[in-house]
C-alpha cells in the first residue's frame, strides 16, 4: 500500500498542468500529506479538487484550511462534511481565491463517531462565504445520521441545491424536511429519501398522522424542485397527487418505489374506483406526463452504493461551472 501511496505522490510531483484532481474512496491511497507533493504553481492552476477518504474509523484530514490556501483557483469542491471548517470557509472567502461555484459535502455516520462537528462551520461563515461566492451551491448527502445531527448541521445560510438521505439503520425526521423546505425553498432542486430497509411492513411515516404531510410542504415551498425520489418511506396516495399537481411539469422525476406508497382506508372501501389506477392517472395529469410507480428499487435512478452515486453525482454537479 505504501508503495502506491508514493507512486502517487510521485504523479502529483510530477504534474505540470492540472485542472480536475478527484481523489474520492481510492482505499486509502491519498493520505494527508498527498497534497504536500503538488508544487505551487500546478496547485494555483487545480479548479476542482475532490478528496474523500473510504470512512475508515481513523481520524484523519486529508485536507487542512492552510493546505487549501494554494487553491486561488478553485471553483468546486468535494470533502467529509466534519473536514469543511470554519477556517476552510475563510480560506474560500478571501478575495484572493476565485468563487467557489461548487460543494459537495458528504455527512457519514462513520466520520461522526470519528471525528467532530464543533469545527463546522456557523451561520455567519456560511454567509461570509456565499457574500464572496454569490453562485455557490452545495449538495450534500447524508448516510446514516442521526435526525439531531442533521439538525444541527443545517445552517440557515447554506445555499442547498441537492440533498441526500440514505440508510441502513437511522431515519429522516419530519422535522427535518420541513426544516430543508422553509430554509432552502429558494434553491432547492433535488430531494432523494432512500431506506434500505429489510422489514417491508412498516416503513416510517413522515407525516407522523398529522394534516401537513412534510413531503407536500416541501413540494409547495420549493419552487425549483425537478427531482424527488423516495424509497422506504410511507408515502400515501393522496398526498402523491398533491405533490405531483403541486409542482406539475417541473418536476422532471419524480419517482416512488411501488412498496413505499399507501392508501387510507377511505380510498380502498371506494368499491368503484381502482385506487392504484386513479393513483396512476391524477398523479400523470398533474405532471402532465405518463408516470408509474416504480416496481423494483434496482430501477430506481438514484440505486446504487450510496459512495458511488454520491461520485457520480458529485462529477454531474461539478461540470460544466
Amino acid at each position: 500500500m505504501r508503495q502506491i501511496q508514493q507512486l502517487f505522490e510521485e504523479i502529483l510531483a510530477n504534474s505540470r498542468q492540472l485542472r480536475w484532481l478527484s481523489c474520492g474512496f481510492m482505499l486509502e491511497i491519498v493520505t494527508p500529506t498527498s497534497l504536500a507533493s503538488l508544487s505551487n504553481p500546478v496547485a494555483n492552476t487545480i479548479e476542482h479538487l475532490s478528496l474523500l477518504d473510504n470512512h475508515t474509523s481513523v481520524n484523519t484530514t486529508l485536507v487542512t484550511a492552510i493546505e487549501l490556501e494554494r487553491f486561488v483557483n478553485l471553483r468546486s469542491l468535494a470533502l467529509d462534511f466534519c473536514d469543511f471548517t470554519v477556517e476552510m470557509t475563510r480560506v474560500l472567502a478571501n478575495n484572493n481565491h476565485v468563487p467557489l461555484h461548487r460543494l459537495s459535502l458528504l455527512v457519514h455516520n462513520t466520520s461522526l463517531k470519528s471525528k467532530t462537528l464543533d469545527k463546522m462551520p456557523e451561520d455567519e461563515d456560511w454567509r461570509a462565504l456565499t457574500r464572496n461566492s454569490a453562485n455557490l451551491r452545495v449538495y450534500m448527502m447524508a448516510f446514516d445520521v442521526k435526525s439531531d445531527d442533521m439538525l444541527r448541521i443545517l445552517k440557515p445560510s447554506i445555499p442547498l441545491e441537492r440533498i441526500h438521505f440514505d440508510s441502513y439503520i437511522t431515519c429522516v425526521s419530519g422535522a427535518v424536511v420541513d426544516l430543508i423546505s422553509r430554509q432552502y425553498d429558494a434553491f432547492l432542486t433535488h430531494f432523494i429519501l432512500m431506506n434500505d430497509v429489510n422489514d417491508m411492513s412498516g416503513f416510517p411515516d413522515l407525516s407522523d398522522n398529522r394534516n401537513e404531510d412534510p413531503l407536500v410542504l416541501l413540494a409547495w415551498r420549493c419552487m425549483r424542485l425537478s427531482l424527488l425520489a423516495i424509497h422506504g418511506y410511507t408515502v400515501w396516495a393522496h398526498n402523491l397527487i398533491a405533490i405531483a399537481r403541486l409542482r406539475g411539469p417541473d418536476l422532471k422525476v419524480l419517482e416512488v418505489t411501488e412498496e413505499s406508497i399507501d392508501f387510507d382506508q377511505s380510498e380502498l372501501a371506494d368499491q368503484d374506483v381502482d385506487p392504484v389506477h386513479n393513483l396512476i392517472e391524477q398523479v400523470s395529469i398533474g405532471l402532465a406526463r405518463p408516470w408509474r410507480a416504480v416496481m423494483d428499487i434496482e430501477l430506481l435512478s438514484v440505486f446504487t452504493e450510496p459512495a458511488r452515486h454520491f461520485y457520480r453525482e458529485m462529477q454531474n454537479f461539478s461540470e460544466g461551472i
